[in-house]
């Protein structure tokens, strides 16, 4: 059974930057998926995509899916089944739009995160609000290996402000990054 919550996540594997600025396509990541997907569930998420042009990586994150949600796994985790139950791979952003769109009958509000300030931003608190109206569906977009490649951010509806701590230091992994944002956005 689907939360009726009114935000899903897109975990994006391409096109993102690696160490040297370039566009590539990154690998999936079991973890990723797992503790994405467990707190995606906690927080009443609708939906977690994964999305990758790769066949081999769909592949892969179908074959995980269904380990834990009709195989072995789903009678050993029943948690974890729940969680997954929420994950869905599509190939691109615009096919994890379009299928909200097709529920919803207008595509979501796309909210971009990264590490970096951007310029006009919004904050927590703001999207927060805007969140709580129940007036639209929000899609927020994570990004994998260094992080969204730049034509993401120009297509974003929104992009969120960056987690900031108290260093220096910028560099969390994405399922940390998640988490603490589901949090703020959604928790109590």
């Amino acid at each position: 059974m689907q939360p009726e919550g009114n935000v899903s996540i897109a975990l994006v594997h391409y096109p993102v930057y690696n160490r040297n600025r370039e566009i590539v396509t990154s690998a999936v990541t079991n973890l990723d998926l797992h503790d994405i997907a467990r707190a995606a569930r906690t927080f009443g998420l609708h939906r977690y995509y994964v999305v990758t042009p790769s066949l081999e990586q769909q592949e892969l994150v179908r074959r995980i899916g269904s380990h834990w949600q009709d195989g072995w796994g789903g009678g050993y985790n029943p948690k974890r089944k729940a969680a997954l139950e929420l994950m869905t791979v599509v190939a691109t952003l615009d096919d994890a739009r379009d299928d909200l769109a097709g529920m919803y009958g207008v595509r979501p509000l796309t909210v971009v995160t990264g590490a970096a300030e951007r310029v006009n931003g919004i904050t927590f608190c703001n999207l927060r609000k805007r969140i709580a109206a129940k007036d639209r569906h929000w899609l927020l977009v994570f990004g994998t290996g260094w992080g969204l490649a730049e034509e993401i951010f120009e297509e974003a509806d929104l992009v969120l402000e960056p987690i900031r701590g108290a260093a220096d230091y910028n560099h969390l992994s994405v399922r940390s990054a998640a988490s603490i944002i589901m949090d703020r956005l959604l928790g109590w």
